[in-house]
């Protein structure tokens, strides 16, 4: 029998849900199948204690994690999964383009040009039609 997941993981649970819906969640699932407890610190760390802080919004909270996973450039995988995210809570496809870009600022072209890469992938798989119309 296994022990009752704690309170951490359970309000983890819940906001990984609330950012990035079932697709968080199967995410976490297929890690567990192979490593659970590091499934658990995914989990309980930084969804069930950083997410869960007020203060920001999780709109705020993906784009900061957007421009992050972008700066520093070795993290595509999750990258795709935080475009989605930020997606999933509301961001406008055009906020994630600009912060995107904005990383060729402190990042570095290479690191915003392969970030492009990601965020162009996950806007085609949600039928985003690129290039974005322009805004005043």
């Amino acid at each position: 029998m296994s022990p009752q997941p704690s309170e951490r993981y359970l309000r983890g649970m819940q906001r990984l849900h609330d950012v990035d819906g079932d697709a968080g969640v199967a995410v976490v699932a297929q890690l567990a199948a192979s490593f659970p407890d590091f499934a658990t610190y995914v989990v309980e760390f930084p969804f069930g204690d950083v997410y869960a802080r007020p203060g920001l919004g999780l709109r705020e909270r993906e784009l900061a994690v957007v421009a992050a996973l972008c700066a520093l450039g070795n993290a595509a995988p999750q990258l795709k999964v935080h475009v989605g995210a930020a997606l999933h809570v509301g961001c406008q496809p055009a906020e994630i383009v600009e912060v995107v870009m904005q990383m060729a600022v402190y990042a570095g072209f290479p690191a915003a040009l392969n970030g492009l890469a990601v965020v162009r992938d996950v806007f085609t798989a949600h039928d985003i039609a690129l290039p974005l119309p322009q805004t005043a």
